[in-house]
């Protein structure tokens, strides 16, 4: 199975940025769609921002203008840059891989963001 690292999280305060970043333990191929989740205590999992085949990109409507997600040439590492960031962006991160080819959504153990004053 494929095994996701997330790190860069930490404890920001308003309007700071962070970088996190997402290293697969194996090969991602072009196919996949590779994404970050967060989940705030007490609430589901929610889709932050995805990127797929062909590049395409997705965003929430929360994060959209603030963050950005993109992969790096040649590694297998997606990172998500969070600016201006809003004591609601608070949450744990989850990098996310799809698998087309088998139709298989392999998960990280998330990585904690905290926006605080």
């Amino acid at each position: 199975q494929v095994q996701l690292v997330e790190s860069g999280g930490g404890l920001v305060q308003p309007g700071e940025s962070l970088r996190l970043s997402c290293v697969a333990s194996e090969r991602v191929f072009g196919s996949d769609i590779m994404g970050w989740y967060r989940q705030a205590p007490g609430k589901e999992r929610e889709l932050v921002a995805h990127i797929g085949f062909g590049g395409a990109t997705n965003y929430a409507d929360s994060v959209r203008g603030r963050f950005t997600i993109s992969t790096e040439n040649g590694k297998n590492t997606v990172y998500l840059q969070m600016n201006s960031l809003k004591s609601e962006d608070t949450a744990v991160y989850y990098c996310n891989l799809k698998r087309i080819l088998t139709n298989v959504n392999y998960w990280g153990q998330g990585t904690q963001v905290t926006v605080s004053s």
